[in-house]
């Protein structure tokens, strides 16, 4: 078995630091890697991310983590992504990662991520160029995801992203806004290996569970979805089991 606790939305500043903290020493007791779902801070700066690695680096558990939206506001991602480097958190961005965990090898497969709808409404790569552009971002994003969950080998494959992989998981939302929170891309290509579990956040007013089109649990981690420092989902066992332990942090 292998635990896996997540949480995604976190929008780390200084002003949030020492929040998540205390629920996060319990760690190793519940769960074996911890992984961010994206909007790791709130405009993406280095001081942002400084608060972030203060706040969730340092565990003694594994932390892997993805970008989102938040995280790129500011055009310095790529400071943000080495500070948390420089911090012991694994960023990935159309890449993968093996964790060993008691025998087991579980393989993290993570992108950002973009919008652009779902079957029956979606965007298409057709008309203006700014179009294409924008649906060809999404492309671009599922393609990455889809190499990378294929180059892993391991025992338990989690496919990682900040956007939504299906609409399910975000009813709650005004159904406007869907194109803007996911893309059915992105599931298809959680489809095309043999994804044990899809993980995301962006959607805080969305829900938990939904299910890809192969049939691939897909779990919306936004703090605001699960209301606590993270939840913890199990691997290798019959199915992905709901909740086992959460998390409750003082302060929100």
């Amino acid at each position: 078995m292998i635990r896996i606790a997540a949480v995604g939305d976190v929008h780390v500043d200084k002003d949030v630091v020492g929040r998540y903290r205390p629920a996060l020493e319990e760690l190793p007791d519940r769960a074996d890697a911890l992984l961010v779902a994206g909007d790791l801070t709130r405009h993406g700066t280095p001081e942002e991310a400084r608060c972030f690695a203060k706040e969730f680096g340092g565990l003694a558990v594994p932390v892997v983590a993805v970008l989102g939206n938040h995280d790129h506001q500011s055009d310095q991602q790529q400071q943000v992504t080495e500070v948390l480097t420089d911090a012991g958190i694994t960023v990935l961005e159309g890449a993968a990662t093996v964790l060993e965990i008691r025998g087991h090898r579980l393989g993290i497969a993570g992108t950002k991520g973009f919008g652009g709808g779902f079957a029956g409404a979606c965007a298409s790569n057709f008309g203006e160029r700014e179009m294409k552009d924008f649906v060809g971002t999404a492309e671009r994003y599922a393609t990455v995801l889809e190499n990378a969950l294929q180059s892993v080998e391991c025992d338990a494959l989690v496919a990682l992203t900040h956007y939504a992989p299906v609409p399910e998981t975000l009813v709650g939302e005004p159904l406007e806004i869907y194109a803007f929170l996911g893309c059915y891309q992105l599931g298809r290509a959680i489809d095309s290996a043999p994804t044990a579990l899809a993980l995301h956040g962006h959607a805080h007013h969305g829900s938990e569970r939904g299910r890809t089109p192969g049939g691939v649990p897909v779990r919306n981690v936004a703090h605001p979805v699960i209301k606590q420092a993270y939840n913890v989902y199990q691997l290798l066992s019959e199915e992905v089991d709901a909740t086992l332990v959460g998390a409750e942090e003082p302060g929100f």
